[in-house]
């Protein structure tokens, strides 16, 4: 047992439980966090049409929604990296979790889109803290052997706010207004920042002990990117979330405009999705940790350009929304545990927080580009030239992933 330092000025024990009891304690408040976190991001995609209107506002400022909130994301990611690389993930998880929380009950006060704007964006800072934190504790807490598996079970959080947050986020939204989903998904991170001050350890990892400056973290950042195989991983992590954000932000209000779609069967047609990633992201997860990274990112990647580019062709009625959205699903879950993965060995324990956060900055801001980009296409010309540009990307990102990524050697 080990004694971690005091926080806000109490002792907390902070023993390294490996025990199978242990892990999926800490699995389950970490899938939580994932959980809510993604959760009140995706009901943020699946409501614009409905925010839209209850707001009064334009379909390029619907994009700003999505795209502040990556930004902010993005920027405090790399302010969050060095933090948790020296003091500590679970230091990170519980600041991240608890703004968080209060970020999210914002969104609850009354007010316009300049209100809604603001608890957007600080709910982004949250997720700065959270994104890289959560992955790097994962990459600290689990051998490499066992790392496909631990991220395929909590990324599959994101999953279950398909299946079960955003349908119901946006069934209430529909009839209670757009701010309900948000206080209740208050009330489950506010439960996660219970369960990690209660059961998830600090890690028994090497700490960063180098002075923590501004300089220093730019420095650091830097240093990590002249390796080619992290500069490589970094710029197809970003490109990922860029093409994905490319395909999947107008999609519910294309479908609401061309092909008859309402609130409720956008809400079931990310159940579909939903149940597609929880199956998909355990199991591509563990079959990584024995077949192999990249032929599985590589393969999901390839295959997503077919859907991509094809999607408006597929999907003539709203029914052939369900089989397109479902696969879409499977190869978006079947390349994320595995890359997660993949990124945690590129380094030692105590850079791990500062690559995990660049890499998370990088895929936000991809993100952000990408919603932006398809704000001004699906105004400008249509959401099918949106589709392209984003099977175009992915394209482009599978033939990264197969000239430049590497596996990497474990260096835990």
């Amino acid at each position: 047992m080990r004694v971690e330092e005091t926080i806000n000025g109490s002792s907390d024990l902070a023993t390294e439980d490996m025990t199978p009891s242990g892990q999926y304690t800490i699995l389950f408040a970490l899938w939580l966090l994932v959980f809510s976190a993604s959760s009140q991001l995706m009901i943020v995609v699946a409501m614009l049409p409905a925010i839209g209107e209850q707001l009064s506002i334009s379909t390029g400022l619907q994009g700003l929604l999505i795209s502040s909130y990556a930004v902010m994301v993005g920027v405090f990611a790399l302010v969050a990296g060095p933090v948790s690389d020296k003091f500590g993930r679970r230091r990170m998880l519980l600041a991240g979790s608890g703004l968080m929380t209060a970020a999210l009950v914002l969104h609850g006060v009354p007010g316009g889109y300049a209100m809604l704007l603001a608890a957007r964006t600080l709910a982004g800072v949250a997720g700065g803290a959270l994104s890289g934190a959560a992955v790097a504790y994962l990459g600290d807490y689990f051998p490499y052997e066992r790392r496909g598996w631990a991220n395929g079970w909590v990324m599959s959080g994101i999953a279950a706010g398909q299946i079960a947050g955003v349908p119901l986020g946006a069934l209430l939204a529909e009839r209670l207004g757009f701010r309900t989903p948000f206080l209740i998904f208050a009330a489950t991170m506010g439960a996660t920042f219970l369960l990690i001050l209660k059961f998830v350890p600090q890690p028994d990892v090497k700490l960063d002990n180098r002075e923590l400056t501004v300089g220093g973290a730019v420095k650091e950042y830097f240093s990590l990117l002249k390796q080619k195989d992290i500069l490589a991983a970094a710029t197809v992590f970003a490109l990922l979330f860029f093409s994905m954000a490319l395909y999947i932000t107008y999609l519910p209000a294309w479908l609401t405009e061309y092909r008859q779609a309402t609130p409720s069967r956008i809400a079931w047609l990310f159940f579909t999705g939903g149940i597609a990633s929880v199956i998909t992201g355990p199991i591509v997860g563990k079959l990584s940790d024995s077949l192999g990274r990249k032929p599985l990112i590589l393969t999901s990647s390839l295959g997503l350009v077919i859907l991509m580019g094809g999607a408006t062709y597929f999907i003539r009625e709203f029914w052939l929304a369900f089989p397109v959205f479902f696969f879409s699903s499977v190869l978006l879950a079947a390349r994320m545990s595995p890359f997660q993965a993949l990124l945690s060995a590129l380094v030692p324990g105590e850079r791990r927080g500062a690559l995990m956060s660049l890499t998370v900055a990088l895929g936000q801001v991809g993100f952000a580009a990408g919603a932006a980009l398809a704000g001004i296409i699906y105004s400008q010309i249509n959401y099918r030239s949106s589709t392209f540009a984003g099977a175009g990307v992915a394209f482009i990102t599978a033939w990264l992933i197969w000239r430049r990524l590497l596996e990497p050697e474990n260096l835990d």
